[in-house]
């Protein structure tokens, strides 16, 4: 079944047993968040609260809650859009197998968006305050929309098929907005929206921003997409919504989606910036207050029959992670036509996403060596960092197919097995200084200011991993409670950061130079220095959430034996990453206590959510 609204799919939904109607009176103040988490975490239903206090919309949340669920909502056109996209990387296809392909030309035609000169979005108007105000964790610094569909034109080009949809995180209320008139725009470097505005800006024409909610939940999907630039995503959202995406055009502001639940239309002003957040994000913290572009609102419409989807982000997973396997399975096999000995990319959702890639490359250029070295991987190295959202990866760890061509990438554990048996840490570091990172991510020294670690691996196993603490084995002052978190990587307890009047920590730099090269320590090529070494350990998700999210390369990166050799930094032992928390990192999301109690009583109280919350 293809939806052409987001009723159509809550009601099909409902039908299959998929979604459940919650009736009981609900505040969209961290109430529904803490649900909404609960039901995630245990695998539960789509979700509509349909009493929600003080607001006459209803909200609906979870509807990507399962990888399953994800797949029926677009069981009618997810094969053919994974067929559109074979297509496009060998189009041979078409006439080798007519049979697989007879529908693609179909589905191509359905990406073409529909110009009109109305729809239901525009039914009624309504203001800012009346939308449903979404507060997800304690110390978000208002309401905020979680599953935007932001529409931008391009000044000098504009139209539909020259247009950028983004999910981008909008500040309903707040900080200094002004009340019903402003909201905030948050997005990063890297992305569509800032080469439109760019142009506006220089153009010295007003830039007029659309906020869709709602519709098809291909839009919603399409907005997550990372699609080439200057490709419009509501030709991907037309094919996997099974039809052409309506767009009501108009002669001086972009186009409007037709068959959204709501729209928000505004002008952003090049000399209006506001502080936006905090907001608990998809790393795990809060991501702080800062100036961002500012939407000062002309209309807020909305259909007859509105919905308010939303969902909520925190630590990973979260239901954002369905998103990235949907994107992976559809996208996955297209890396290697973008970036030529590339056979596979990953993002780790655990670690937060962009502070760890995986990615498996081709070794080819010197195989008469016979003490293979990274050559070529290197070069891949600087291709996936060069592309788009991958570009904002922090720590980059690439190996080489022909050395295990079973490696499978999204078998973390056994790929971090894989690197640390051949990587050699006097030569395979390679460190990117004084560059942007994710917008995120507070590990730096500066809103999108950090450095990334690309370590590269290529041939034979050099060394055994451990597996268990070596009998004696002696810590410097101040560090104890050592735990295997995986073979070949420890993790140590330190002493909490206390930086002195330079705002350095010399602490990891003394615990390196406490053990020499033949000391039983380095039987651990990795060593990570945490404040709770027992939490870190415990399991794989959060050693990789505790060390990548907590790490600067450049300035947290130490290894036992270190030297610079023509300005290339290695060691000789094991390398040490200093993982614990810094004074300038975000704090981390802690649920409210009280509400926390709450949703309690209402699990023990039985009903429709009790064994899922």
């Amino acid at each position: 079944m293809t939806y052409r609204s987001l009723r159509k799919c809550v009601d099909d939904l409902q039908r299959e047993g998929q979604l459940v109607l919650v009736d009981s009176v609900i505040d969209a103040r961290l109430e529904a968040a803490e649900i909404q988490r609960r039901v995630y975490r245990s695998g539960g239903p789509a979700l509509l609260f349909s009493n929600v206090r003080a607001c006459r919309f209803p909200m609906v949340s979870n509807l990507f809650g399962t990888i399953e669920r994800a797949r029926f909502i677009f069981r009618d056109t997810y094969e053919l859009v994974r067929r559109v996209i074979e297509l496009k990387i060998e189009p041979n296809n078409l006439w080798q197998q007519p049979t697989r392909y007879w529908r693609a030309p179909l589905t191509a035609l359905r990406m073409l968006p529909r110009v009109c000169s109305n729809g239901a979005v525009l039914a009624n108007e309504t203001s800012v305050g009346q939308l449903p105000q979404l507060v997800s964790w304690p110390e978000d610094g208002g309401a905020f929309i979680t599953l935007p569909q932001v529409y931008t034109e391009d000044v000098d080009q504009p139209g539909v098929m020259r247009s950028n949809l983004g999910m981008y995180r909008i500040q309903m209320s707040g900080n200094q907005y002004e009340t019903e008139r402003e909201i905030g725009l948050h997005y990063q470097i890297h992305r569509g929206i800032g080469v439109h505005q760019a142009k506006a800006m220089q153009a010295g024409k007003p830039f007029k921003v659309n906020i869709f909610v709602g519709g098809t939940p291909a839009m919603t999907l399409s907005a997550v997409m990372p699609l080439p630039e200057g490709m419009s995503e509501l030709t991907f959202a037309g094919a996997l919504a099974g039809h052409r995406i309506r767009m009501i055009t108009f002669a001086d502001h972009p186009a409007v989606y037709a068959d959204a639940d709501f729209c928000i239309t505004g002008t952003v002003y090049p000399d209006r910036s506001l502080p936006e957040g905090p907001f608990g994000d998809h790393l795990g913290y809060y991501s702080l207050a800062h100036p961002f572009p500012v939407l000062t609102v002309d209309k807020v419409y909305h259909r007859n029959d509105a919905i308010w989807p939303f969902t909520v982000v925190g630590r990973p997973p979260q239901e954002d992670t369905v998103f990235g396997q949907l994107i992976h399975e559809l996208t996955g096999p297209i890396i290697p036509t973008v970036i030529p000995g590339v056979h596979a990319v990953h993002a780790v959702d655990a670690a937060g996403v962009h502070p760890l890639m995986l990615a498996i490359g081709s070794e080819r250029y010197t195989p008469y060596q016979q003490k293979r070295e990274p050559a070529e991987l290197l070069t891949q190295a600087n291709a996936v960092l060069g592309q788009g959202q991958m570009s904002l990866a922090k720590y980059l760890l690439i190996v080489d197919r022909e050395d295990d061509p079973q490696l499978e990438i999204h078998d973390i554990a056994s790929f971090i097995h894989h690197l640390l048996q051949r990587i050699d840490w006097r030569r395979d570091l390679h460190f990117h200084t004084r560059t942007t990172i994710d917008t995120l991510d507070y590990s730096g020294s500066g809103l999108n200011q950090g450095s990334k670690l690309v370590m590269a691996a290529v041939g034979r196993p050099i060394r055994e991993l451990a597996t268990s603490i070596p009998a004696g084995l002696r810590l410097p002052e101040a560090f104890a409670d050592p735990r295997v978190c995986l073979p070949g990587v420890l993790a140590v307890r330190g002493p909490a950061f206390a930086a002195d009047a330079s705002g350095n920590d010399a602490a990891v730099e003394k615990f390196c130079n406490g053990f020499c090269d033949e000391d039983s320590i380095n039987q651990f090529p990795l060593i990570v220095i945490v404040d709770e070494s027992d939490f870190t350990a415990r399991t794989l998700e959060n050693f990789l959430w505790v060390v990548f999210t907590r790490s600067n390369p450049a300035a947290d990166v130490y290894g036992i034996g270190a030297s610079t050799y023509q300005k290339h930094w290695g060691c000789r032992g094991s390398l040490v990453i200093d993982a614990r928390i810094k004074p300038h990192h975000a704090p981390p999301l802690i649920e409210d206590p009280q509400i926390t109690k709450k949703i309690d009583a209402m699990a023990a109280r039985g009903g429709p959510l009790a064994k899922y919350l």
